[in-house]
């Protein structure tokens, strides 16, 4: 089976959908691979790499039996797809739905990375958690970076600087990756999440499970379930309370395919000391804070708002090689061996698939 990768042309998409040390176990196990010439220079991994193991470099990705990307495709290379040609990558099934059609109305079959179900057997394939591991991680260097402050607590001649307070809301993976950032930084840090059962993993990491009586459902997923309006009330009142306390905040609280929850209102940032920092990593999706700018850094009321999207990008090397690897571990189930077999009566491959009517 000819698996081929392109360059993302997605705007500030640095990261590549198989790094080298991936496409070396890939064709051992009977793939070939096809590489767009320059598609992993952006991340770090040079053509000659790619063909030290194996790859044909191309200048274009033709008529491959599978295209293995990072982000959608645009209209035009869409356009460039056969029917019957797989597609595999972030395909965003549930918010870009023209795109969506696009890719129905060429016969390709795709699989999303983000639908991929989250069960025991795909755990390998969960490009969702493997890349928020490295937005969490990114979110605190950013704010760190940020701050006016420093992060640990130091004792010096010239007096004791206090350690920052760092609150991450949402314990999911990034939460949990910002948390354990944060703390080996030095910080105090808190967390709250709807969910109480992720309280014992908060303070496994050494950080303070907030309790601010709120409580909610998980998902089989494992994403909270969404909040009624008197709940998401009562969460923004008992965290306008709270917030102003720390240095930086983090929010990660979202829900697929639904706009982000509003967990931040702006009386909340007027209320925070000047210096401080949010880095919203919902922003994609409209942001945790109201005043939340997605794409964009803004100073509101003295407090520094990161809105900034796809994190991992900007640490695309090591972001391309866990994704590349969930790639790879969908690749061979679905095509054992190096030959294409689709079942789709298996859970992963039907839960993944998004535009073939077999698997709608």
């Amino acid at each position: 089976m000819r698996i081929a990768v392109p360059r993302e042309t997605a705007s500030g998409e640095r990261r590549v959908a198989l790094v080298p040390e991936v496409v070396a176990k890939l064709a051992a196990s009977g793939f070939e691979i096809a590489i767009e010439r320059g598609a992993g220079e952006a991340a770090g991994f040079a053509d000659d790499a790619y063909a030290a193991v194996g790859a044909q470099i191309v200048d274009d990705v033709g008529d491959a039996a599978c295209v293995a990307r990072v982000a959608p495709p645009s209209a035009e290379e869409t356009a460039q797809m056969s029917d019957g040609q797989v597609l595999i990558g972030f395909l965003a099934p549930l918010t870009d739905l023209d795109g969506i059609a696009r890719l129905r109305a060429r016969g390709v079959v795709a699989f999303a990375m983000e639908s991929v179900p989250r069960i025991s057997r795909a755990q390998s394939m969960d490009a969702l958690s493997s890349q928020a591991t490295v937005s969490g991680y990114k979110a605190v260097l950013i704010a760190a970076d940020r701050a006016p402050k420093m992060f640990p607590l130091l004792m010096t001649a010239a007096g004791t600087i206090a350690p920052a307070k760092v609150l991450v809301l949402g314990a999911g993976v990034a939460g949990l990756q910002a948390i354990a950032t944060a703390r080996r930084l030095g910080a105090v840090v808190s967390s709250f999440d709807v969910r109480p059962a992720v309280k014992e993993q908060v303070e496994s990491l050494g950080a303070t499970f907030l309790d601010l009586g709120v409580r909610g459902e998980e998902t089989e997923g494992g994403y909270a379930k969404e909040l009624t309006p008197e709940q998401q009330a009562e969460q923004q009142r008992a965290l306008a309370e709270r917030i102003p306390d720390f240095d930086v905040v983090i929010t990660t609280a979202l829900i697929p395919g639904r706009p982000a929850p509003k967990l931040i209102p702006a009386s909340s940032v007027a209320a925070m000391r000047p210096g401080s920092v949010i880095v919203d990593l919902a922003a994609e999706a409209g942001g945790n804070c109201e005043s939340t700018r997605p794409c964009e850094e803004a100073v509101v009321h003295g407090v520094t708002i990161v809105g900034l999207t796809n994190l991992p990008s900007l640490l695309a090397a090591d972001a391309s090689r866990l994704y590349s690897r969930n790639v790879a571990a969908l690749l061979q189930h679905l095509a054992p061996g190096g030959e294409l077999a689709l079942d789709f009566d298996d859970e992963i491959t039907s839960g993944a698939c998004v535009t073939r009517e077999a698997c709608a």
